[in-house]
């Protein structure tokens, strides 16, 4: 039987295509990471990065997780190896990943070196601001062979997020307390991702000079800033209890004015979409701080 001339054309870019389907992409590490073919057994050892891989089109390549690695629900059944600051180096290599994606600041540099000692190929992630989030998304898809799905989510993520800033952005600041924890007291700095969430809702917030990312203060240095507004997230989905200790300070401007807001963490502190909807909670409340601001 002879072949039209048109077939055998599609056949062999279609080979072509095959025989160069080498990945080559470079990490936030500055490493060059090759594959041979998409990733088929994806270990993720961080929380946000298998949120991000579900995203992206790769969730049913993900073979194994670390702790708390709880969104989507399909998620808490993976297999766990480990937390994100202590690996099970032997149940990562029991799982035969053929990529491991790595939180740069995350898990800890020892690690990290003894996976690549091991020849595991490792693909390191250090998103910081708000757009790294879409980037991954897309980067996750191309090293899985899904880049359909995640450049359709990133391009969904970039428009909300361009909106909730056209919306919010360049209204008048609030100056703004962020507290993840009572004791000891600890915000966040300006290089942080929560920050980065404050700015997109016009929040200032009052300690981004600070040189750690997530500073402890005193309470009588968050006196001393006076914050129009206090935000709080803690641990879990209800709101904490200590929130309420700044009421004690009934001329601090946040809680004269019935400023006292509260974030769920899982949807400010992680690196996925689910951020934006932390801020269009967020940036609502900030701008009921505007609205009680005296006449």
């Amino acid at each position: 039987m002879r072949l039209k001339g048109g077939f055998i054309a599609t056949v062999l870019l279609l080979v072509s295509q095959f025989a160069g389907a080498e990945i080559v992409a470079q990490d936030d590490a500055g490493q060059m990471l090759r594959l041979a073919a998409p990733a088929r057994r994806i270990i993720s050892l961080a929380p946000h990065i298998t949120e991000d891989l579900y995203v992206a089109g790769a969730g049913s390549f993900v073979v194994g997780a670390v702790d708390y690695s709880d969104y989507p629900e399909a998620a808490k059944r993976l297999p766990r190896v480990g937390g994100s600051d202590r690996l099970d180096l032997e149940a990562i290599l029991a799982l035969k990943p053929d990529l491991v994606i790595a939180w740069g600041s995350g898990n800890s540099a020892a690690n990290l070196t003894k996976l690549k000692t091991l020849g595991l190929p490792l693909f390191i992630s250090q998103p910081r601001k708000i757009d790294d989030i879409a980037t991954d998304m897309e980067r996750f898809g191309e090293l899985a062979g899904t880049s359909n799905i995640a450049i359709a989510a990133a391009r969904a993520f970039r428009a909300r997020h361009a909106g909730l800033s056209s919306r919010y952005s360049r209204r008048q600041p609030v100056r703004t307390f962020y507290q993840i924890w009572n004791q000891p007291l600890v915000t966040v700095n300006g290089e942080q991702l929560i920050s980065d969430v404050m700015r997109l809702c016009g929040a200032e917030n009052v300690f981004a000079g600070l040189s750690q990312l997530a500073p402890t203060v005193t309470v009588e240095a968050v006196l001393a800033v006076d914050p129009e507004a206090i935000v709080a997230s803690g641990m879990g989905e209800t709101r904490p209890e200590w929130l309420d200790m700044w009421k004690v300070w009934r001329d601090l401007t946040a809680t004269a004015r019935g400023n006292l807001f509260f974030v769920p963490p899982d949807i400010i502190n992680r690196f996925t979409p689910r951020v934006l909807d932390g801020a269009q909670l967020l940036c609502a409340q900030i701008e009921t701080a505007r609205s009680r601001r005296p006449r």
